[in-house]
């Protein structure tokens, strides 16, 4: 189904109100939400709705929870997200590293105690847009079985990048998986075979049942997604596997929280860690220059050879930008079984709209 953006916006915040955070907290949370499904992430799109209302009623998510300082110093901060919804904990951070950045010419800030916080990118979009470099990283439970390995012990682990750049900014955000594993529940949604190469089962075999790789990463008995490069070392499995470790690093390990192998989405709280940084490029020499240097660059990028039977070269960020222009123009395509969990949470808090929900 295609559903028009302000209709979607609406309906996410109404739900988000309805648990009882402010209209300004929900319009952030829905914000994030919906970027996904503009951009075309729909793995982190409204899909993850009903995740969040699971999480919510048990009380994973603390509704009305403030994230708070708990070590600064002029160029970084340790805080403690208090269970509060990640996208709420997210922007207070990374609004931190960008106002340090202002200041000292770099922000550096770390968050421990956190839940889910949607796409990485959000976060670092929020830098670029005050003319900024943003990075942004984040551990979640463990899904990401390491090279030579049958055991998840790695989360998703996305490293986010952007800069600004003309006429498009670079807008790097990719899990260190083959894919995160909103990809392996709109597989199952959708009732499809996983591509073999993405996930193997509980004895390191090669899986292809979306539903069963699932329900052993939750059980954690074993299996998970592969590291970015696949199984062993032949297409630089490791490489993946190395680069998921780095982002353990900057977030967990760095700011006091547990790794990925110590986290559980039946858990009582999440305790997510995430990691944020805001970097005022013009340190190295005068910004104009460098931001016309890179973005001639991506142009040099978008305009070399191209493969046989191909007509484009992308830089990242140009498909995410087509797409929400397109999207908020012609609305946001929702599955069927997406569309049945929005219409249960709707019912369950009493904002059934008819409306909305009716089948043309």
């Amino acid at each position: 189904m295609i559903i028009p953006y302000e209709r979607l916006l609406s309906f996410c915040t109404d739900c988000f109100m309805a648990y009882g955070f402010s209209q300004p907290d929900a319009l952030r949370v829905t914000d994030v939400l919906l970027t996904a499904d503009l951009f075309g992430i729909e793995s982190h799109g409204i899909q993850r709705l009903a995740r969040y209302h699971d999480e919510i009623r048990r009380g994973m998510v603390v509704v009305g929870a403030q994230p708070a300082v708990v070590r600064e110093t002029p160029v970084s901060a340790i805080i403690d997200g208090h269970q509060a919804m990640g996208q709420l904990v997210g922007s207070f951070a990374m609004n931190l590293a960008i106002d340090k950045a202002r200041q000292t010419g770099i922000g550096l800030v770390v968050v421990r105690n956190s839940n889910h916080y949607g796409i990485a990118g959000y976060y670092t979009r929020m830098a670029c847009e005050q003319d900024l470099i943003g990075v942004s990283m984040t551990n979640t439970e463990a899904i990401m079985v390491p090279t030579f390995g049958r055991r998840a012990m790695l989360g998703t682990d996305p490293i986010a990048v952007a800069m600004p750049a003309d006429p498009i900014p670079f807008l790097f955000d990719a899990a260190t998986t083959v894919v995160p594993r909103g990809k392996l529940e709109v597989m199952r949604k959708k009732g499809q075979p996983l591509p073999l190469g993405w996930a193997l089962d509980a004895s390191g075999q090669v899986s292809a049942d979306a539903g069963a790789v699932l329900e052993q990463i939750i059980g954690q008995l074993g299996g998970g997604i592969l590291p970015l490069g696949g199984v062993g070392e032949t297409l630089g499995g490791h490489k993946g596997y190395g680069l998921a470790l780095i982002c353990e690093l900057f977030t967990g390990v760095l700011a006091g929280g547990p790794t990925a192998n110590h986290l559980s989405s039946v858990a009582a709280s999440a305790d997510l860690s995430h990691s944020f940084w805001a970097i005022d490029y013009g340190m190295f020499d005068d910004k104009k220059a460098i931001r016309s240097r890179f973005s001639a660059y991506l142009e040099e990028l978008r305009c070399s050879d191209k493969a046989e039977g191909q007509n484009r070269i992308y830089t990242h960020g140009e498909k995410e930008i087509e797409n929400q222009k397109a999207r908020l123009r012609d609305g946001i395509p929702v599955l069927d079984k997406t569309w049945q969990e929005m219409e249960s949470i709707a019912s369950e808090l009493g904002l059934y709209d008819a409306g909305l929900f009716a089948r043309l």
